[in-house]
């Protein structure tokens, strides 16, 4: 997307939302819906619109680690850390992720290919540790079951 374009697109997404009270995470949502992630240039953007401070833009999107920086994977991992799936082998599965695709949380492979990322909950309990690719819900998944999962 063109420079010119991504700022349209977010200064649209600006008006859409403006009117609303406390209008700046739905914006940040959307933006992120349709960029896949919050470049550094809509804070600018986003903050100009709101008339609010680029820091205080650039605040919430550290505070909250669902938003993301930087272009996610063409597939998008996240692992639940949360106690349930961590007492049913939840360490396990995060390491085993984590070596079989060659990056930590928070982290995109050198090809684009995947991004791994932490959830807090994916509401699986009953059935952990849980995993999502691509929104999609995996339950009970163990090493063999990942790279099963995984094509590998």
């Amino acid at each position: 997307m063109a420079d010119g374009a991504f700022e349209e697109t977010v200064r649209e997404i600006v008006e859409r939302f403006a009117a609303l009270e406390g209008p700046l995470l739905p914006i940040l949502h959307a933006v992120q819906d349709q960029l896949g992630y919050l470049p550094s240039a809509c804070v600018a953007v986003i903050a100009k619109g709101l008339n609010l401070s680029r820091a205080e833009v650039q605040g919430v999107i550290s505070f909250y680690p669902l938003f993301r920086v930087s272009p996610p994977g063409k597939r998008i991992i996240t692992i639940c850390r949360a106690e349930a799936c961590q007492a049913m082998g939840g360490a396990a599965l995060e390491a085993h992720a984590e070596s079989a695709l060659g990056i930590g949380f928070g982290e995109t492979s050198a090809d684009g290919e995947v991004t791994l990322e932490p959830i807090y909950c994916l509401g699986n309990c009953a059935c952990a540790p849980s995993m999502t690719i691509d929104g999609v819900l995996h339950a009970r998944v163990d090493a063999k079951r990942f790279d099963e999962l995984m094509g590998r």
